[in-house]
């Protein structure tokens, strides 16, 4: 057996037996054993903690943003409910004027211009601290929650140890292309594979930034923090929500996953654009699991292991695949247990996903394999080694035109289904929000009245 032989098959070796425990726990502590949440007083509504939902939009299609407002507006939650739109100096602001202008009388909603681009972080807390209620929930202005989401996630945060909530994500453009469909299944696996054992033990690394609840006494507490965060010296104002987790969970705070709480939003549709957001992503990723590593000793080991699985398992897989694809090159020999025991794997993973899910789809994941060892591994090795970039890589101008704005103001102003029992409970469904007086609060935070 040679050199490169010896390297592949033991590294495949190391990959399959830690993948094999990582997931095997992963999976058994997955399984739900009590979906039950505290209900409501059905007297005293008036005790319910009041919620903050905040959009923050940077050169949104029209449409998505209407889309998402619309869907915030279904809410079935009988407390308050205060809807703040930030938009961070679009470039595109006159297109989406209309839409904001169909919410001018609602008393609930207040739009926010910044007058240049300061980044999504920065947005948020804009918001933050121009409001006040007791729990604030992030949403991305390309995603829509289902009418139910702020009750489930609001009775999770009844219990005062939790800091922070997020619901599950799908994609609500799965059906467009054959990526957005291997995305949607990834996101899927993220959050009732991943997500869900790790909320077993309080402490979900990540609470998604599409769909995530906050305590605000716990947010004000962490609020300079999460605004200075610097890596090697620089700002870093990516990965808020990972970032925002972990100090949550350093803070004392347990971080949940909620299933039912569905959310969805938009993935991206080419190839390109998804890989420019796994950058991101990654780099974000390496840098709070530094951040989060003196936090492991306090948690459950499940939860080493998890860090281990995630970090180490890619690695062992690249070394792996390196060694096997230069024997091939290089002494014109197939490097079959190499090549076998990936296969076997990635089988293994589908088949059991299908069977928890229900769907035979997911067997399809399988195409997700080639495409993390021949895209994926060399992106986050290239994230690793460019650590201190901080660019976005993703921030275009939303292409739209008139048409497109007019359709967004007439889809915004849409009323509620006229038949409520043909939606099913939890549904993502439209509604227009109530027509009274609403505020356009300037840069320098005077309100002003929007006609």
């Amino acid at each position: 057996m040679t050199l490169l032989a010896t390297i592949s098959t033991v590294a495949v070796a190391s990959y399959a037996l830690l993948s094999s425990l990582h997931k095997s726990a992963q999976a058994l502590y997955a399984l739900r054993t009590d979906a039950s949440l505290p209900p409501y007083d059905p007297v005293d509504t008036g005790a319910l903690p009041s919620v903050d939902v905040i959009v923050p939009c940077f050169n949104e299609d029209p449409r998505t943003l209407a889309a998402c407002l619309k869907s915030i507006a279904s809410q079935d939650y009988p407390g308050r409910l205060q809807v703040y739109v930030v938009d961070d100096g679009s470039a595109n602001v006159g297109a989406v004027a209309p839409v904001h202008a169909s919410y001018a009388h609602d008393p609930r909603v207040s739009v926010i211009l910044l007058p240049s681009n300061v980044g999504k972080r920065k947005a948020q807390i804009a918001a933050i601290r121009r409001s006040f209620g007791d729990l604030v929930l992030n949403v991305d202005s390309d995603t829509e929650i289902a009418s139910d989401v702020v009750s489930k996630l609001v009775r999770k945060m009844q219990d005062p140890a939790v800091g922070a909530a997020m619901g599950q994500l799908t994609a609500s453009n799965r059906n467009d292309s054959w990526l957005t469909g291997l995305i949607d299944m990834e996101y899927w696996l993220a959050c009732n594979e991943e997500r869900a054992a790790q909320t077993r033990f309080g402490a979900v690394m990540c609470c998604c930034g599409p769909c995530a609840m906050y305590r605000r006494s716990a947010l004000m507490l962490l609020l300079d923090q999460y605004e200075t965060q610097f890596f090697r010296g620089k700002p870093s104002d990516f990965g808020e929500d990972r970032h925002l987790t972990i100090l949550m969970l350093k803070a004392g705070f347990r971080t949940e996953y909620v299933p039912d709480a569905i959310a969805a939003t938009v993935v991206p549709d080419k190839l390109l654009p998804y890989l420019r957001q796994q950058l991101r992503w990654a780099r974000s990723t390496y840098r709070d699991t530094l951040l989060g590593l003196h936090l492991l000793p306090g948690l459950d080991r499940y939860l080493t292991l998890d860090v281990l699985g995630q970090n180490l398992g890619p690695l062992l897989l690249a070394i792996s695949s390196i060694a096997a694809l230069a024997q091939l090159a290089l002494t014109d020999s197939v490097p079959w247990w190499t090549g076998l025991t990936i296969v076997a794997m990635t089988m293994v993973r589908c088949s059991v996903a299908a069977l928890r899910a229900g769907e035979l789809r997911f067997l399809g994941f399988a195409l997700h394999t080639p495409i993390n060892i021949f895209l994926l591994l060399p992106m986050k090795a290239y994230a690793l080694c460019t650590l201190s970039n901080s660019d976005w890589l993703s921030r275009k101008v939303a292409k739209s035109d008139v048409d497109e704005s007019k359709a967004s103001i007439e889809d915004a102003t849409t009323g509620p289904s006229l038949n409520p029992a043909s939606e099913t409970p939890g549904s993502i469904r439209r509604a227009g929000l109530s027509r009274a007086s609403s505020q356009l609060i300037a840069p320098d935070g005077i309100a002003a009245e929007t006609d």
